[in-house]
């Protein structure tokens, strides 16, 4: 049973959805509707961004350097480091080494801007719109170009370069404090141009020019020369010379290189690079793109060639001490043999110094090579450690000759020692030539590792703004924010909508008012000098309006069901109250009352809110001389007792707003007053004020034997409307019924109340 009872719940929750939805279907179409119309004017209006890219190849060569032998002696020992090298050349791309001469190379500093009308300016210039005809060629120079005063203002759309109008940019230098600061370029025609920036105090003229000349302007701190300008007179263009490191960074910020394969995993180290350059311009992409691969490309040759030009002021460092070491060595030599005038090298004599030749000819390359590798690596990089082992092995050999040596004959030992000399010196004097020779040729066909794959290419179709993708999501956030809203303000409102609301709460529906749309326009908008806000007041009866107004007929149906009620009551007394301001509380005691009048009987209205009530101005009086001035003995029940233009009906207005309304209604002398009253008249009718804003409802409750509580259709909510019923019962006040004012038909409604029509 339960089970049937929360599903139950749940179909009416879910249908009081969709009649929300269904009622505001207009409004949700509406925001749907501008959505996607702002959508499709932004996806217009925007700025294309295009995209380019380029491939290059981080090939593994052979170094020029002497260290060489040894990288490709280490083998798979320095795989990891080779591997890195590709990361490595990714990094130079994008640093200021290689970027700075990018910017240098195609003039990335000088940004030449064209001034555009607001949002469409940019769609203006890519669709290529010429300048309206209806825009005066011929107008008057702005007054900034006359003095140097804040400009006025002129005309935007003159201002703005249209489609055809361009200014090609000879030269621009600037002082270093003028940079990344806009200068502004004015077409005065005829070949000539304003220069003008802004300056702390407002824009200020710099002075004028002539295209295809070169001009200075501020003292020599700006030299311009602009080599075409084809704009009309008036057309604005904006010149900014950025310092290098901005220009860098701009560039830096379009620019991403990614190595293919590198996602992948188990991916192999491919040694490929693509570079992707994204902007507005594509031939600026293309020219920025193909300047970015082919410096790098020739930063990489330099430093291949610096790498030998290295190794080889090294060798040339060494040729003349070899060769002067060698000169030395063969007359040590020669003098020798001659104090010695013959001494003869055994076999075994020439094997030990052709050991020496080889082991010191060793020994000298791993010098050469130390040399070149202190300038790539640590002392504790495994090349240069690979090196020092070697070089110890070959110590330790030489070591073992020495003591083989030291074993033979003194003459023996001492030609040995000078033959050695002068064979391992011209040994090592001629591998430094043989190697100055090959690092000489080297350089002259030198080719470094990279290699350009694919130049430039940008796309057709921009990659931003996606147009068609834009508009759909524009239509989807629209629908969406038009749900969104409209459930929104339903979960917040949270007024009664449909007249089971009221009788769940515990309350009788006696009567549902209609929406009247004669009654809004007899209200009207008053403001006393006390208050602070406007408030609206009746300006005439509805009912003497248009007797015909289907609100009308709703109160003779109440006037009817009443009819019984008040049989029953002990008084002919009837309080109508409500739970909060502005539910129509006031409407429906001053119209009932005249619609029982009208049926031939005498009816009292008391208007008893003695702080705002307004039931005076339904009849065109003043509030002065009513019901406070009554129950403070000023006036007596003649005096406050006023006659309306409908026959039987009397009204008492509220009199001046007293500072103790609540006391004055605990007056002992209210119940003898009510009662005489009673007597005179067949119903009285006392409107008060919100039951759940000051206690007055309650007090005059307990006088009176019928009590109606008005609720306002979507106003007021069922949880206000519990708290007042509670409330008056509380203070032993009864409440007979409830009268749902200001009803409206929608599909909310309908659903919470079946087939529900007016009468």
């Amino acid at each position: 049973m339960k089970t049937s009872m929360a599903h139950f719940a749940t179909q009416i929750e879910m249908g009081s959805i969709l009649a929300q939805l269904l009622e505001h279907k207009w409004l949700i179409g509406m925001i749907t509707l501008g959505f996607a119309c702002a959508g499709a004017f932004f996806a217009i209006v925007s700025t294309p961004i295009y995209r380019g890219d380029a491939l290059v190849q981080i090939e593994r060569r052979a170094s020029v350097s002497p260290l060489a032998d040894l990288e490709n002696v280490m083998g798979d020992s320095m795989a990891g480091y080779t591997n890195s090298s590709t990361a490595a050349e990714a990094e130079i791309l994008r640093s200021r080494l290689v970027l700075g001469q990018v910017v240098d190379r195609i003039e990335l500093e000088n940004v030449v801007i064209p001034t555009a009308l607001p949002l469409v300016g940019g769609a203006v210039q890519r669709h290529q719109l010429p300048r309206p005809a209806f825009i005066d060629h011929d107008i008057q120079l702005p007054d900034f170009l006359q003095s140097p005063l804040t400009p006025p203002g002129f005309g935007l759309a003159r201002a703005a370069v249209w489609h055809g109008e361009t200014l090609a940019l000879g030269r621009l230098e600037v002082t270093d404090h003028l940079r990344d600061r806009p200068l502004i370029v004015t077409a005065l025609g005829s070949g000539r141009y304003a220069l003008a920036h802004d300056d702390r105090g407002g824009r200020r003229l710099l002075g004028e020019g002539e295209v295809g000349m070169t001009e200075r302007f501020a003292n020599g701190d700006i030299t311009l020369r602009i080599a075409a300008l084809e704009a009309a007179p008036g057309a604005q263009f904006t010149l900014i010379k950025r310092s290098r490191g901005t220009a860098i960074r701009a560039l830096a910020r379009r620019l991403r290189v990614s190595e293919l394969g590198q996602n992948r995993p188990y991916a192999a180290n491919t040694g490929m690079l693509r570079l992707t350059l994204t902007g507005s311009d594509r031939a600026e992409i293309r020219r920025s793109l193909n300047a970015v691969v082919e410096t790098f490309l020739a930063q990489n040759v330099e430093r291949k060639s610096a790498e030998a030009d290295q190794s080889l002021a090294f060798l040339k460092e060494q040729a003349p001490e070899l060769r002067n070491h060698l000169a030395a060595a063969e007359e040590r030599l020669n003098q020798y043999r001659r104090e010695q005038e013959s001494v003869d090298l055994s076999a075994e004599a020439q094997g030990v110094i052709q050991q020496f030749i080889d082991l010191d000819s060793r020994l000298s390359e791993l010098v050469i090579e130390e040399a070149a590798l202190v300038q790539r690596y640590t002392s504790s990089h495994p090349t240069y450690q690979a090196l020092l082992r070697q070089r110890q092995i070959l110590l330790d050999e030489r070591a073992e000759l020495e003591v083989q040596v030291n074993q033979l004959p003194v003459a023996q030992q001492e030609i040995i020692s000078r033959t050695r000399d002068v064979e391992v010196t011209q040994a090592i004097y001629v591998n430094v030539l043989n190697k100055m020779q090959e690092l000489e040729i080297a350089r002259a066909g030198m080719v470094g590792n990279v290699r350009i794959i694919d130049d430039a290419q940008v796309n057709v179709l921009p990659i931003e703004p996606r147009k068609p993708f834009l508009v759909i999501l524009a239509t989807v956030l629209g629908a969406m924010a038009g749900v969104g809203f409209v459930l929104t303000r339903a979960l917040f409102r949270r007024g009664i909508e449909t007249p089971q609301e009221i009788e769940d709460v515990g309350l009788t529906l006696l009567a549902t008012l209609p929406t009247s749309r004669a009654q809004r326009r007899l209200k009207k908008r008053v403001k006393h000098r006390h208050e602070r806000h406007h408030r609206q007041v009746f300006g005439d009866l509805l009912v003497q309006a248009e007797p015909t107004d289907t609100s009308i007929e709703a109160l003779r149906h109440l006037r009817s069901g009443l009819h019984f009620t008040l049989l029953e009551s002990p008084d002919n007394r009837l309080m109508i109250t409500g739970p909060s301001p502005g539910v129509g509380k006031s409407f429906v005691s001053v119209n009932l009352a005249a619609v029982c009048a009208l049926s031939h009987q005498r009816v009292l209205v008391i208007d008893a809110d003695m702080r705002r009530g307004q039931l005076h101005d339904a009849f065109g009086s003043q509030a002065q001389g009513g019901f406070s001035e009554l129950l403070m003995g000023r006036l007596g029940e003649e005096q406050v007792i006023r006659h309306s233009g409908v026959r039987g009906l009397d009204y008492i207005s509220r009199g001046v707003a007293p500072p103790n309304p609540s006391e004055l209604l605990l007056s002992p002398s209210l119940r003898p007053l009510l009662e005489r009253l009673g007597e005179r008249y067949d119903l009285i009718i006392i409107d008060t004020p919100p039951v759940l804003a000051v206690t007055d409802a309650a007090l005059l409750g307990a006088l009176c034997g019928t009590t109606l509580m008005v609720a306002m259709f979507d106003v007021t909510s069922a949880r206000e409307l519990t708290r007042a019923k509670r409330r008056l019962e509380d203070a032993g006040v009864p409440v007979k019924g409830a009268v749902l004012n200001a009803m409206e038909r929608r599909a909310a409604a309908s659903y919470g109340y079946g087939d529900y029509q007016y009468a």
